[in-house]
């Protein structure tokens, strides 16, 4: 496959052009336009367009620091970066924060087959792009098998081969984005190489006499809970059907506990209408839970019937 995800394409047979958004086989792709639209098409009916900057390829900086008086020896990191202008698809980059030349390899590990992608020698304190992927299809995305060798012209010690292996799921994405310095934009950042382990023996000796901290209490909770996924999480868009249900519980059910615990006459859950489900569960857990007077609808005037009042013994 000569294109990659993210490039600007133009149609040879029409006047249309838009951004490869899809992968589908070594033949095919699916291209994206101002309409939204995604289209597939054959690779040898689309030319790339030279000149437009998301296919700009990347100068990778070679910079010899082997001599360097403050050398680094740790610093490997993967990067995941929204691309620029079309949010759905995600461009990877290793970025070398160390004093080491590295020479860099990336295979994908998916059904059993195992693909290279990319292989290059990555200077020191540089970065390159090595994947690109698109985030609908994170479920299908393959096993990312990364290894590196490092050098230095230096005096030091040989270091030791990296091996890095990830598999991607929604909760690698959960967290905010970071401005990732090195690459000017904003992205999902994780190491590849283990931080250096340094014991610092006064904090030691503390932790030895340091008494026990207590429990903390628990919190108290809203008269009102809001169960509604896009209220629990920021990263809800990413999360599948099973999951939001997963967290939807498991805050109802801590809130629920709460409630008992500071000796609340009553407390309402807004689960909204949708297929019932949320409701169906709340309405069970209520029922086996041996601290429920009872429950109903909530004030339909004020919920509808997206809300559900619980009344504590």
């Amino acid at each position: 496959m000569k294109y990659q995800l993210g490039e600007f394409v133009r149609f040879i047979d029409e006047r249309r052009e838009g951004y490869i958004t899809k992968i589908i086989n070594d033949d095919m792709v699916g291209v994206t336009g101002d309409d939204d639209f995604e289209i597939p098409v054959m690779v040898s009916n689309i030319t790339r367009v030279h000149g437009h900057p998301s296919n700009a390829e990347f100068k990778e900086l070679v910079h010899d620091v082997s001599e360097d008086k403050d050398f680094i020896e740790r610093g490997i990191y993967l990067v995941a970066v929204p691309d620029a202008n079309k949010g759905s698809v995600i461009h990877f980059y290793v970025v070398n924060e160390s004093s080491y030349q590295v020479m860099l390899s990336l295979k994908t590990h998916s059904k059993n087959i195992y693909k290279g992608v990319f292989f290059d020698r990555l200077g020191a304190q540089a970065q390159a792009k090595v994947y690109s992927a698109a985030l609908p299809d994170l479920d299908l995305w393959p096993t990312l098998n990364f290894q590196a060798l490092f050098y230095s012209s230096s005096n030091r010690e040989p270091k030791k081969p990296l091996s890095f292996n990830i598999k991607f799921g929604s909760k690698d994405f959960s967290g905010s984005k970071q401005k990732i310095k090195a690459l000017n934009a904003q992205g999902w950042l994780f190491r590849m190489d283990e931080p250096e382990l340094v014991i610092d023996t006064e904090k030691l000796k503390e932790s030895f006499f340091k008494p026990v901290a207590e429990k903390p209490s628990v919190q108290k909770p809203a008269k009102e809970v809001d169960l509604h996924i896009d209220k629990l999480r920021d990263d809800y868009a990413f999360l599948n059907n099973k999951e939001i249900l997963d967290i939807q519980l498991a805050h109802f059910q801590s809130n629920l506990e709460a409630a008992i615990v500071h000796k609340y006459d009553s407390i309402v859950f807004i689960h909204g209408v949708g297929n019932g489900i949320l409701q169906q569960h709340i309405h069970k857990a209520a029922s086996k839970n041996p601290q429920v007077k009872t429950f109903m609808d909530a004030q339909k005037q004020k919920f509808g019937y997206g809300a559900t009042v619980i009344f504590f013994k």
